[in-house]
């Protein structure tokens, strides 16, 4: 069997790396010394293949809800808040010839229950911590869809005024879900006393 001859480049990656693998393979080692106290050159096993790198995590985009099922969710709150405030009864009932009294009378009944089932189905915070009235400075790059510009508005931000609301966003919501076969455009059934 012919040998051939390593090149030079060969030699020297050799004598760098070969001291390195017998140092920290013992099977390598163990051959080296046999094929040296022999005289002869055995074939180094192959080393053990790499181990795989582990598949990057797939990222599943939520889908989003179709316009049945936004319409639906809305539809589910207002049922809550008119089965448990009257709300849709309130909004629906002609109230110019009321007096105040009696508008005032019937929404403190409609705020008590419909803020209960808030309550129960929603949490809320306020959007900016400061005060109603409290100066403050609107910064370059503000998010749109939590501060809205009233007033005179002109000129590049920072834009500096007065809070008139701090604004609500929803921090928790956990609405029942929907029995199979439930049919969300009915708001609240009608009623037959008998």
């Amino acid at each position: 069997m012919e040998t051939s001859r390593l090149g030079f480049f060969a030699r020297l990656w050799m004598a760098i790396w070969l001291p390195w693998k017998v140092l920290f393979d013992g099977l390598a080692a163990s051959l080296v010394q046999k094929s040296l106290e022999r005289g002869e050159v055995p074939a180094l096993p192959a080393p053990a293949p790499a181990p795989k790198a582990p598949e990057a995590p797939r990222v599943v985009e939520p889908k989003a809800p179709s316009k049945e099922e936004q319409a639906a969710s809305a539809l589910q709150l207002l049922a809550i808040l008119q089965r448990d405030g009257r709300f849709v009864d309130f909004l629906q009932e002609e109230i110019a010839a009321a007096s105040d009294d009696q508008v005032g009378a019937a929404a403190r009944i409609v705020h008590e229950g419909c803020r209960k089932a808030l309550a129960q189905y929603v949490r809320f915070a306020p959007i900016r911590d400061e005060e109603e009235g409290a100066a403050v400075t609107v910064p370059a790059g503000f998010d749109a869809a939590r501060v809205r510009l009233t007033g005179n508005v002109t000129g590049q931000p920072p834009f500096r005024g007065r809070l008139a609301h701090p604004g609500w966003k929803a921090t928790e919501v956990r609405f029942p879900t929907l029995a199979a076969g439930h049919e969300a455009t009915v708001i609240a059934p009608a009623e037959v006393e008998l």
